[in-house]
Order: structure tokens, then sequence, then C-alpha cells
């Protein structure tokens, strides 16, 4: 099979793009909105981009109505973000938290998920994830014909549980990826758990 995404419209080259760049990580991403609460999305176009300095990149598109999604304008606000790495245990509430909400309203309230500090950060992070890296905003860049915004962050620290790492012969972290136990994210309804393909439906 040969697809010619030259002649493809930008939901079919999104469709098949998604269908074919697996297994891909999910940024979970807390951010501050303007009255105080926290909004929590899933993107998985997310990647490291850089060591020096450490940087993050997230692909943000936009909402149904065409305006900017709220994680995008919270950033560009108040700079600061919190990317959580999810495990199998939390796909219903990380699939949830995909669902467009108003302006102001809370994912993690909605969600009712817990939050404690993150050590030297602005923002607190989930207390339910193994991983965290505490981000500010380094750079926005606008591409393509949709102006899809490239949000690059730059990692303060991270959090790892003690329970999922552990110090190598030669002294460095090494993390334990059973342990772990990272979502991944597949094409449409489906992520991978637990090496094991699951559908979930975006909810409305």
């Amino acid at each position: 099979m040969y697809i010619d995404l030259d002649s493809a419209s930008p939901s079919q080259a999104y469709f098949h793009m998604i269908q074919t760049l697996v297994p891909r990580p999910i940024a979970w991403v807390l951010s501050e909105h303007g009255n105080g609460s926290y909004n929590l999305a899933p993107f998985s176009y997310f990647t490291s981009v850089c060591s020096d300095p450490p940087l993050l990149m997230l692909s943000i598109g936009h909402k149904p109505d065409g305006m900017p999604k709220d994680t995008l304008s919270n950033i560009e606000e108040r700079r600061h973000f919190v990317v959580h790495i999810a495990h199998s245990d939390l796909l219903e509430p990380l699939n949830a938290s995909s669902a467009t909400l108003a302006a102001g309203d809370s994912d993690v309230t909605q969600l009712d998920l817990p939050t404690t500090d993150f050590t030297g950060f602005t923002l607190p992070r989930l207390a339910d994830c193994r991983v965290a890296y505490a981000c500010e905003l380094y750079e926005v860049q606008h591409i393509g014909r949709h102006r899809q915004a490239l949000l690059f962050g730059q990692v303060h620290s991270i959090f790892i549980d003690d329970a999922v790492a552990r110090h190598d012969p030669q002294g460095r972290i090494k993390v334990d990826n059973e342990q772990l136990d990272p979502l991944g994210r597949l094409g449409a309804s489906e992520y991978l758990v637990r090496g094991k393909v699951v559908r979930r439906a975006r909810p409305k």
C-alpha cells in the first residue's frame, strides 16, 4: 500500500500519520488558568528535542471552534507547566481529560485527581504519576497552513518515584520501565497498555 500525502486532505494526512507513527509517548500537561484553576490535557505529538538546555516539545492544535487550546493560552500567559508520564492505571482519567471544557474549568477538579507539591516549583504535580517534569516556556513557533503551535519547554527538574528507579553500577539513575508502566498512544482511539492494544473513544 502506498499513500500519497501530497494529495491528501489535512485530516487524512493526520489520520495516516497517527496510525503509523506508533507508539508515541503521552505528555499529560498541567497548566494554570488565570482564575487559579488547573487545566489538564494529554498530547501525543510530544518528544524531547535538546539536552543543552533540556527541552521538551509539544505540538498543539486548536479547539473545535478554532480557538487556541487552553494549554497553549495558559502556558503563554503564565509560562510554567508540568508534564506527567501516566501509567496504565491512569488510562481512564487521562482519556477523560481530552474532553473540551470551557476555559477556566478544571479537569483536575472534575476528575478528582489528587495533587501534591512539586519541590522547588510554582505548580503542583499529580500525586499518582510516577514521572513529572517541571517546565518553563522556552519558545513557541507556529508552523503549517493551520498555524500549529510548536511549544518548547525547558525542563528545570524531574520527579521520579523511588519505586520505579534505582542506581546502576556507575551510579546513574536507571528507571525500571516495567515498574513505570508508561501508557503509549497508537492510532485513532487506541492506546498501548502493558504491551496490549486497548481502545478508548475520545470523550465529546
